[in-house]
Protein backbone atom coordinates (compact mmCIF):
# COMPACT_ATOMS: atom_id res chain seq x y z
CA UNK A 1 0.00 0.00 0.00
CA UNK A 2 1.37 3.21 -0.86
CA UNK A 3 0.41 6.50 -0.35
CA UNK A 4 2.09 10.18 -1.43
CA UNK A 5 0.63 13.47 -1.07
CA UNK A 6 3.08 15.74 -3.27
CA UNK A 7 3.27 18.98 -5.39
CA UNK A 8 5.09 17.30 -8.09
CA UNK A 9 2.63 16.40 -11.38
CA UNK A 10 2.99 12.68 -12.06
CA UNK A 11 2.17 10.67 -15.06
CA UNK A 12 -1.40 8.47 -14.02
CA UNK A 13 -0.49 5.90 -16.69
CA UNK A 14 2.67 4.94 -15.59
CA UNK A 15 1.87 5.44 -11.94
CA UNK A 16 -0.50 2.21 -13.17
CA UNK A 17 1.69 0.24 -14.69
CA UNK A 18 4.14 0.67 -12.29
CA UNK A 19 1.22 -0.33 -9.67
CA UNK A 20 0.16 -3.40 -11.91
CA UNK A 21 3.84 -4.46 -12.64
CA UNK A 22 4.04 -5.98 -8.84
CA UNK A 23 0.47 -6.74 -7.93
CA UNK A 24 0.28 -10.73 -6.76
CA UNK A 25 -2.86 -12.64 -7.06
CA UNK A 26 -5.20 -9.65 -8.29
CA UNK A 27 -7.39 -10.47 -10.98
CA UNK A 28 -8.93 -7.10 -10.94
CA UNK A 29 -7.39 -3.35 -10.72
CA UNK A 30 -9.54 0.17 -10.65
CA UNK A 31 -8.73 3.37 -11.26
CA UNK A 32 -9.10 6.71 -10.97
CA UNK A 33 -7.87 10.05 -11.49
CA UNK A 34 -9.05 13.65 -10.92
CA UNK A 35 -8.41 16.29 -13.08
CA UNK A 36 -9.17 19.47 -12.13
CA UNK A 37 -11.92 21.10 -13.70
CA UNK A 38 -12.28 24.48 -15.20
CA UNK A 39 -14.98 26.84 -13.81
CA UNK A 40 -17.22 29.32 -15.20
CA UNK A 41 -15.83 32.64 -15.39
CA UNK A 42 -12.61 30.94 -16.44
CA UNK A 43 -10.10 28.91 -13.61
CA UNK A 44 -7.17 30.63 -12.81
CA UNK A 45 -5.03 28.28 -11.00
CA UNK A 46 -6.59 26.27 -7.80
CA UNK A 47 -4.54 26.48 -4.80
CA UNK A 48 -4.59 23.42 -2.51
CA UNK A 49 -3.42 23.49 0.96
CA UNK A 50 -2.76 20.99 3.45
CA UNK A 51 -0.68 20.01 7.07
CA UNK A 52 2.29 17.90 6.27
CA UNK A 53 2.37 14.37 8.17
CA UNK A 54 -1.53 15.32 9.36
CA UNK A 55 -2.48 14.91 5.63
CA UNK A 56 -0.25 11.91 4.99
CA UNK A 57 -1.54 10.35 8.49
CA UNK A 58 -5.28 10.50 7.70
CA UNK A 59 -4.91 9.40 3.95
CA UNK A 60 -2.72 6.26 5.13
CA UNK A 61 -5.63 6.01 7.88
CA UNK A 62 -8.29 5.75 5.03
CA UNK A 63 -6.44 3.47 2.88
CA UNK A 64 -5.31 1.32 5.48
CA UNK A 65 -9.37 1.23 6.41
CA UNK A 66 -10.08 0.34 2.75
CA UNK A 67 -7.47 -3.03 2.79
CA UNK A 68 -9.26 -4.72 5.78
CA UNK A 69 -13.00 -3.96 4.35
CA UNK A 70 -11.96 -5.73 1.16
CA UNK A 71 -10.00 -8.40 -0.06
CA UNK A 72 -7.35 -6.08 -1.73
CA UNK A 73 -3.95 -7.05 -3.21
CA UNK A 74 -2.73 -3.50 -2.54
CA UNK A 75 -4.07 -0.01 -2.82
CA UNK A 76 -2.18 3.24 -4.45
CA UNK A 77 -3.39 7.20 -2.92
CA UNK A 78 -1.76 10.03 -4.53
CA UNK A 79 -3.16 13.52 -4.06
CA UNK A 80 -1.17 16.67 -4.99
CA UNK A 81 -1.15 19.86 -3.33
CA UNK A 82 0.19 23.67 -4.70
CA UNK A 83 -1.39 25.56 -7.38
CA UNK A 84 -2.95 23.40 -10.19
CA UNK A 85 -4.07 24.71 -13.49
CA UNK A 86 -7.60 23.09 -15.33
CA UNK A 87 -6.86 19.96 -16.80
CA UNK A 88 -4.09 18.97 -14.38
CA UNK A 89 -4.18 15.49 -12.58
CA UNK A 90 -4.69 16.41 -9.22
CA UNK A 91 -5.46 13.23 -7.50
CA UNK A 92 -5.35 9.06 -8.28
CA UNK A 93 -6.28 5.93 -6.74
CA UNK A 94 -5.89 2.70 -7.70
CA UNK A 95 -7.14 -0.77 -5.99
CA UNK A 96 -5.92 -4.75 -6.74
CA UNK A 97 -8.12 -7.39 -6.16
CA UNK A 98 -9.09 -10.74 -6.49
CA UNK A 99 -12.07 -9.64 -7.89
CA UNK A 100 -13.83 -6.74 -9.71
CA UNK A 101 -16.57 -5.78 -6.86
CA UNK A 102 -14.03 -5.22 -4.32
CA UNK A 103 -11.93 -3.53 -6.64
CA UNK A 104 -14.46 -1.43 -7.52
CA UNK A 105 -16.14 -0.70 -4.18
CA UNK A 106 -12.61 0.06 -2.61
CA UNK A 107 -11.96 2.56 -4.77
CA UNK A 108 -15.14 4.43 -5.07
CA UNK A 109 -14.69 4.39 -1.26
CA UNK A 110 -11.28 6.02 -1.10
CA UNK A 111 -12.41 8.70 -3.86
CA UNK A 112 -15.55 9.50 -2.08
CA UNK A 113 -13.58 9.76 1.60
CA UNK A 114 -11.10 12.41 -0.61
CA UNK A 115 -13.36 14.02 -1.64
CA UNK A 116 -15.64 14.79 1.59
CA UNK A 117 -12.50 14.15 4.43
CA UNK A 118 -9.32 14.18 3.59
CA UNK A 119 -7.43 17.01 4.98
CA UNK A 120 -6.91 19.29 2.00
CA UNK A 121 -8.32 23.11 1.56
CA UNK A 122 -8.98 24.47 -2.22
CA UNK A 123 -9.44 27.50 -3.44
CA UNK A 124 -10.47 28.57 -7.02
CA UNK A 125 -8.74 31.58 -8.41
CA UNK A 126 -10.88 33.07 -11.27
CA UNK A 127 -11.00 36.56 -13.24
CA UNK A 128 -13.97 36.65 -10.79
CA UNK A 129 -11.92 36.44 -7.69
CA UNK A 130 -10.97 33.78 -5.06
CA UNK A 131 -13.02 31.47 -3.46
CA UNK A 132 -12.48 28.40 -0.69
CA UNK A 133 -14.52 25.78 -2.22
CA UNK A 134 -16.89 24.61 -0.21
CA UNK A 135 -18.19 20.97 0.66
CA UNK A 136 -21.41 19.95 -1.35
CA UNK A 137 -24.28 18.03 0.00
CA UNK A 138 -24.23 15.36 -2.67
CA UNK A 139 -20.22 14.48 -1.58
CA UNK A 140 -21.32 13.78 2.09
CA UNK A 141 -24.19 12.23 1.03
CA UNK A 142 -22.12 9.74 -0.53
CA UNK A 143 -20.32 8.88 2.18
CA UNK A 144 -23.58 7.02 4.30
CA UNK A 145 -23.30 4.18 1.99
CA UNK A 146 -20.00 3.67 3.67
Amino acid sequence: MQVRVQSDIFDPGAELNAFTAVIDGAGAVVSFSGIVRDVAGGLQTMEIEHYPGMTESALQAIAEEAMQRWNLADALVIHRYGRLQAGEIIMMVATASPHRKDAFDSAEFLMDYLKSRAPFWKKEVSSAGADWVAAKDEDESALDRW
